[in-house]
Formats: structure tokens, C-alpha cells, sequence
């Protein structure tokens, strides 16, 4: 590397404009993410228990959850909670009925 004594030149920049739009205002492009798939899960409760009494377990064994009858059920997509809600049959298969969905604000809140 060779050295020189002349001083370094100042760096100009232009300024940032955000155009004065309000960023929820602007258009979004979604299409590129449409079709990224996705882990939907829904949990109906959590228990911890030790090792021998999960080695105990066997058909017809019953497993105590955190969570009473009737509550509803927790919606997670990839991990995270995105609403809460309860379980349906339709043509003979369960499926989930949204009751209440979190916010985006919650959610990044949730993350902090």
C-alpha cells in the first residue's frame, strides 16, 4: 500500500426525499410472495412432564393440559401467533374458525 500526503476528498451525498407519502399509503407489490408456502399449526394446550412419566405413556394414556374446555385455540404461522380460535367439523374433517386476529402491531410488540 503506498502512502499519500494529499487530503481526502469530502464525500457529497444527495438528499433522501420519501416522496411525502404516508408509508401504508404506498403501493406494495405482494404478488412476489404469494405463493412462499407457509407452516399453519394450531395448539390446544401445553404440559410438561418428566421423562418416566412420559415414558409411561401408552394407548389410551390421558395427558392434563394448560388449557380449560371451551378456550379457544391458539393460530400460529411459521411459530408465530397470529389469532386465536375454535375447532369445527366440516364433511367429516376439523378444521379452525377464527375468532380473533392479532393485530400486526401486537405481534411486533409480542417480538420486543
Amino acid at each position: 500500500m503506498s502512502k499519500s500526503n494529499e487530503p481526502a476528498a469530502k464525500a457529497e451525498f444527495n438528499e433522501v426525499q420519501d416522496g411525502g407519502a404516508d408509508p401504508g399509503a404506498r403501493d406494495v407489490n405482494l404478488e412476489v410472495i404469494l405463493d412462499v408456502p407457509v407452516t399453519l399449526s394450531m395448539e390446544v394446550g401445553r404440559t410438561r412432564i418428566p421423562i418416566r412419566n412420559l415414558l409411561q405413556l401408552n394407548q389410551g394414556s390421558v395427558v392434563e393440559l394448560d388449557r380449560a374446555a371451551g378456550e379457544p385455540l391458539d393460530v400460529f404461522v411459521n411459530g408465530t401467533l397470529v389469532a386465536h380460535g375454535e375447532v369445527v367439523v366440516v364433511n367429516d374433517k376439523f378444521g379452525i374458525r377464527l375468532t380473533d386476529v392479532i393485530s400486526p402491531a401486537e405481534r411486533i410488540k409480542k417480538l420486543r
